[in-house]
């Protein structure tokens, strides 16, 4: 009762309602794979937060926007947004799609709704899990905030090619046709076909469906498997979701991998919804391999209410098991030229959400930047020394600080080092050890999930201080239960401050553990300068590579240092779409391996630092 009444005095002080967002999206990410039956788990009985997959829509309702709602991989219900920054979980109250891994021949049951293809139309939206040589069914509801779903068509059936599965469907709608596309594999391409309406009014799989696309590893470096593109093993193509814009349809996929840092989307173009499709020149279309969200991969495209592009994206944690993933958004378009894209230039910083049609995707960076990065910290406990405090500070989502208890003694302090204008804090918990599987939710059908999320829940106060000894709290998240693992909190009044505190009220698991505890805003302070002797030099001898290197602004000292780096690069001198941010303690050189064979690009690189970003260094043009 006391912390709710703080929570209400210090209200002015922070807000619930953020106008601004930072990935990976901040909604409640449940533990909700069954462990004892995963074969993918570092260790057994391993449980974590996460989801994947997603596909975020636009829903209209007579033409008007009525809300965003957002489905992804076992998340145990979906989300409602009105504005893309704030997101309520939506339990399903009647009928739910389910996918299955194997046959139910198998002996495998079924778990929640999984990579799962959504559209909406005539009113109404349209919902597809993704399945395995079992009965596949299209829901719909006219009412998708009231989570009730009806079975619209019984049984598509299954295709008898390739693994024989209709697995990361999308769905695709016009001129009173569906069509559909699916594939999620390192040996099939990604196939496309009609949906043919039955004389029952039924809808079934056309048999004479297309291969669509393969992957090509060998031209597209993009495409190649592993941490940056350096392993051997085959990729995986899979994801498909179409999106039509100026007459063209614009086939997206992604490759290489969901459990690599380089996982992103790719896209074909076309004249017709089933090809036949040729290879963008701009490519891949969404791909975030640096900073602290790593992967851009399997998403889809949207347009907000106010006619702007976004692209979603699967982005990669894998600490405890390959498939511990998040959900993140980032702005996309189609430039003059018709090329598709979308911009990760400091996406895991704040942005605004959308209140407008605006002309470029830079518009809606907030030009808050990272203030915590690498600052000394010291918390109540901690477990071991390999789980210290510095942890929260080192913008890496695979390590973290585990607190000694789980109890509401725990704290960690931050110091800034000087004091600055404090605009966003974002926690991101961790999941150490988590092997009650008490913890997993029961599934939709199953009932208990209102009962579950008033069990399995964080509860945190964040608090500022210029001395380290007075202290004001700037945010908790009190008033509600909710399995929140990337809190974002948002000032809403001018915050000067050196230090920050964060305090557990909370946690369901036994031990207590943050990846992160990232400060967003703005020093006093000079920008950097340009970062000096920027060479590039491809590969002669494959042409997908090329490295990258760069010296340290000139003018650089201990109150002017760097925090990171953006190499920014594209097909054209106006197309710098790519970046790869890399951190200050970093080399200053990288090698780049997402190039295509027979494709010439443009490099450029800026420095960052707590006060601003320095200006773009002069193009350089690699054949």
């Amino acid at each position: 009762m006391k912390y709710q009444y703080i929570c209400l005095l210090l209200a002015p002080l922070f807000t619930a309602k953020a106008a601004t967002y930072c990935n990976p999206m901040d909604i409640d990410y449940q533990y909700a794979e069954i462990p004892d039956k995963r074969k993918f788990f570092k260790e057994p009985n391993l449980l974590a937060r996460g989801s994947a997959d997603p596909v975020l829509i636009n829903h209209q309702v007579d033409g008007k926007h009525q809300g965003y709602y957002l489905f992804s991989t076992t998340a145990r219900g979906y989300w409602h947004s009105t504005d893309l920054a704030n997101w309520q979980h939506i339990i399903p109250t009647n009928k739910w799609p389910v996918s299955y891994f194997e046959s139910k021949k198998s002996g495998e049951d079924y778990k929640d709704m999984i990579a799962p293809a959504a559209y909406s139309l005539n009113n109404k939206l349209y919902l597809l899990a993704s399945n395995r040589d079992i009965k596949t069914s299209v829901y719909v509801s006219d009412n998708p905030s009231s989570g009730k779903f009806e079975i619209a068509y019984d049984d598509l059936g299954f295709p008898n090619v390739g693994d024989g599965n209709l697995w990361d469907p999308g769905l695709y709608h016009e001129n009173d046709q569906w069509y559909i596309f699916w594939g999620s594999s390192n040996v099939f391409p990604l196939f496309g076909t009609k949906l043919k309406k039955q004389k029952d009014n039924s809808l079934k799989l056309d048999r004479w469906l297309k291969s669509i696309i393969n992957l090509y590893p060998e031209q597209h470096g993009w495409e190649r498997f592993g941490h940056d593109h350096t392993s051997k093993t085959h990729p995986y193509i899979e994801g498909s979701e179409l999106t039509k814009n100026n007459g063209k349809y614009y086939l997206q996929y992604s490759a290489p991998g969901t459990s690599e840092n380089v996982y992103a989307d790719g896209v074909y173009v076309a004249d017709a919804p089933l090809g036949p499709y040729s290879y963008a020149k701009h490519n891949p279309m969404s791909y975030k391999p640096g900073g602290f969200v790593h992967g851009m991969g399997h998403g889809n495209t949207f347009q907000d209410a106010y006619g702007n592009y976004w692209h979603t994206g699967t982005s990669w944690v894998g600490v405890n098991w390959v498939f511990e993933r998040r959900i993140s958004m980032i702005p996309a378009g189609f430039d003059k030229d018709g090329n598709m894209y979308s911009s990760s230039r400091f996406a895991d910083f704040p942005h605004h959400s959308p209140s407008k049609k605006w002309q470029n995707s830079d518009e809606l960076f907030t030009g808050w930047m990272l203030l915590s990065y690498k600052k000394p910290s010291w918390s109540t406990s901690h477990l071991s020394p390999q789980y210290s405090s510095d942890k929260v500070t080192d913008e890496n989502p695979q390590t973290f600080w585990v607190a000694e208890n789980n109890n509401a003694d725990q704290a960690i302090v931050i110091d800034l080092q000087a004091s600055f204008d404090i605009k966003a804090i974002q926690l991101n918990y961790a999941d150490y050890r988590v092997t009650n599987t008490a913890l997993a939710p029961p599934l939709p059908k199953a009932g208990g999930l209102e009962k579950y999320q008033q069990e399995v829940y964080t509860h945190y106060k964040v608090s500022v201080s210029d001395d380290n000894k007075n202290w004001h709290e700037v945010g908790n998240n009190l008033a509600k239960r909710e399995n929140r693992s990337n809190p974002y909190i948002e000032l809403t009044a001018p915050t000067q401050a050196r230090y920050v505190r964060f305090e557990n009220i909370h946690v369901a698991t036994k031990h207590l553990a943050l990846s992160e505890i990232r400060v967003f805003g703005l020093g006093s302070g000079d920008k950097p300068n340009v970062p000096a002797n920027m060479t590039v030099k491809r590969d002669p001898f494959d042409q997908r590579n090329a490295k990258v290197s760069w010296q340290q602004p000139s003018g650089t000292t201990s109150s002017n240092s760097i925090t990171g780096y953006n190499i920014n690069w594209g097909i054209a001198e106006d197309k710098l779409y790519h970046t790869y941010q890399i951190w200050a303690d970093q080399p200053t050189e990288k090698d780049i391996r997402s190039l295509n064979i027979g494709q010439s690009y443009y490099f450029s690189i800026e420095a960052f630092n707590e006060n601003g970003v320095s200006e773009k260094s002069p193009l350089i043009k690699i054949e």
